[in-house]
């Protein structure tokens, strides 16, 4: 007979609402402009990446204050149960959208929680269109939401995400990635900022 493996006690779930006390902080004047492009944080990942061959190729475009709209087409290689999208890749859509609001904020950022809802099947095919903003801001932590609609952005909710990053130095990436890796993305220069001394991941 096989045990079930234990999970280590945690003190808490973190929230993905924000508090009482958190802020909206005013968007960077160094972020990328209300209708620019929100540029890849690096070639080869496999959400936003425009070198990943069975990638999602998100695209990502800066809204009005700490907003922002991406759009991706589920492809034959993104399948779940046949003809769907898989529910992890639908996720990690989320995970890229939500974690590019911290370009309006200029500061790098790593995935702290993420939940995601999903409300109506997304068939191979169809494009998908998310909505995403920063809700509230506190200390390092950064909340903010998303919703994913099919066919258009006015087309029917299919679903909902909300999530809490934790803002993280540009050394986090160097220390934790694989040095090749990490070096690829330096010398890339689709990740570079047209703005020369920030750095957003690295």
């Amino acid at each position: 007979m096989t045990s079930t493996p234990e999970v280590p006690p945690r003190a808490g779930l973190l929230p993905t609402t924000p508090p009482p006390d958190a802020v909206l902080p005013e968007r960077n004047p160094n972020a990328p402009a209300p209708g620019a492009v929100i540029p890849t944080h690096y070639t080869r990942c496999f959400v936003c990446g425009t070198e990943h061959e069975a990638g999602l190729r998100l695209h990502v475009v800066a809204g009005e204050g700490l907003t922002l709209t991406g759009a991706f087409t589920v492809g034959e290689h993104h399948q779940g149960a046949p003809g769907l999208a898989h529910g992890g890749l639908l996720t990690a859509a989320f995970d890229d959208a939500l974690g590019s609001l911290n370009w309006l904020l200029t500061a790098p950022a790593v995935t702290g929680r993420l939940e995601v809802d999903f409300r109506r099947p997304v068939p191979v095919g169809s494009t998908l269109h998310i909505e995403a903003s920063v809700v509230g801001v506190k200390g390092r932590k950064v909340f903010s939401r998303a919703v994913g609609r099919l066919g258009d952005a006015d087309g029917p909710v299919a679903i909902t995400a909300s999530a809490l990053f934790i803002q993280v130095p540009v050394e986090h990436f160097t220390t934790h990635g694989r040095p090749e890796d990490v070096e690829q993305a330096r010398a890339d220069r689709a990740v570079r900022r047209s703005v020369e001394h920030l750095e957003v991941n690295p």
